[in-house]
């Protein structure tokens, strides 16, 4: 593909093809995980909740797009992301370009707080299905029903460029 530097992202050189070909096969949880599940199809589950909530195109594609970073950057588990500062900084950054490019500008307040709301709810699933770690709050209600159907890349990455397409702004 092209070479892309995540410290000082290129807009230009971002494409919804890459994006769509990565994240399928990065592995949720660093790999620590009963069978693999993909970063791709943790942003399509993402994708079809906000839909199912009724959101907006653009919140279903934030939805989508939401860990669009870890194509350049990498997944980091986010209890060690939460103490790697800088890393942070470069991944918003990057995830504001990103938005910036596909939905002409970056998340409100409010538009992250509904993405962060989906992304928690879905984690709680990830670490029950992948993990069999129950945490203490309470199973959050989804408007979707979470598979952790082991799917080839390639099914992955299309159906996340047909999200893309249906709600591309």
């Amino acid at each position: 593909r092209k070479h892309f530097d995540p410290i000082n992202p290129d807009a230009e050189l971002i494409c919804i093809e890459d994006i769509a070909h990565a994240l399928p096969m990065i592995c949720r949880g660093n790999g620590h995980v009963s069978s693999f599940w993909s970063v791709g199809e943790h942003c399509i589950l993402c994708a079809k909740e906000a839909a199912a909530k009724g959101y907006s195109n653009r919140l279903v594609l934030a939805a989508l797009l939401h860990d669009a970073s870890e194509c350049y950057m990498s997944d980091v588990p986010r209890p060690l992301k939460q103490n790697m500062k800088k890393y942070k900084e470069y991944e918003n950054h990057l995830l504001d370009v990103i938005y910036t490019k596909f939905l002409g500008f970056t998340l409100n307040i409010d538009e992250e707080k509904l993405i962060k709301e989906i992304d928690n709810a879905l984690l709680w699933y990830d670490l029950k299905y992948l993990l069999d770690e129950e945490l203490e709050e309470r199973q959050p209600k989804l408007h979707v029903e979470p598979d952790y159907t082991v799917r080839a890349f390639s099914e992955v990455e299309k159906e996340y460029l047909e999200i893309f397409k249906r709600y591309k702004i």
